[in-house]
């Protein structure tokens, strides 16, 4: 019998291989997909992602999404409080652990691991460890598209947001800034690839400079497009 799963989910391309790996491994079934929205625009967390763009996505994946809803300047507490609500109410369900995007942060996995324990659940990591730079290419090679939404502009420069996640983009990335954006450098979309029924369509919008310091594309949702 399969365990029964979570999987904390961006919309991003970390967390759409963390999905890749869980079903290559046949050993879960993914109770829902768990994103984090900010209330006040009603798009992903860190991301900027409209919401609609992020139930396209759970619809091409044929999975349920379970949003948790944030205040824009939400305190650490109102995350857990808001999080430990929804973790709880799924282990009543029998639901087991949290699958994680995450690559080589280990204070992050570890702070995941034990308020995951607290309540009995475990934490899962399926792409932990793996090198970056071949993980950024395995994404490309697998047949995955995706476009870069936001990025730290401390770091980058604003022509790379928008662009989409490709060969090119990683070469043009400066040495210091990580291939798939561990350190939190940049963040993407993905809008098709192995693990999805059809393509998620959009078209890029105005890049602004949010106060966080961070560049952000607005990716507006098209007409439907099936997959060839």
């Amino acid at each position: 019998m399969k365990e029964r799963v979570l999987l904390s989910w961006s919309g991003g391309k970390d967390s759409a291989l963390a999905l890749h790996e869980l079903r290559k491994s046949g050993k879960y079934e993914v109770a829902a997909l768990l994103t984090t929205i900010t209330r006040d625009y009603d798009r992903i967390c860190m991301h900027g992602v409209r919401s609609i763009l992020l139930e396209q996505q759970a619809e091409s994946l044929a999975l349920p999404l379970e949003k948790i809803f944030l205040s824009k300047n939400a305190s650490n507490e109102e995350y857990e409080s808001s999080m430990r609500q929804i973790l709880e109410r799924y282990r009543a369900e029998g639901v087991c652990g949290v699958v994680f995007g995450d690559i080589f942060l280990e204070d992050l996995k570890r702070y995941r691991q034990e308020k995951l324990s607290q309540i009995g659940m475990k934490g899962l990591f399926p792409i932990w460890k793996r090198d970056t730079a071949e993980l950024a290419c395995a994404f490309i090679d697998l047949g995955f598209e995706a476009i870069v939404t936001c990025a730290d502009s401390n770091l980058l420069d604003s022509t790379l947001v928008g662009r989409p996640f490709d060969e090119q983009f990683l070469s043009t990335l400066p040495e210091a800034v990580d291939p798939c954006g561990e350190n939190g450098e940049f963040h993407s979309f993905v809008s098709d690839g192995p693990i999805f029924q059809r393509q998620i369509p959009h078209t890029t919008g105005e890049v602004v400079l949010r106060e966080n310091g961070f560049y952000y594309c607005d990716l507006v949702p098209a007409a439907t497009a099936s997959k060839g």
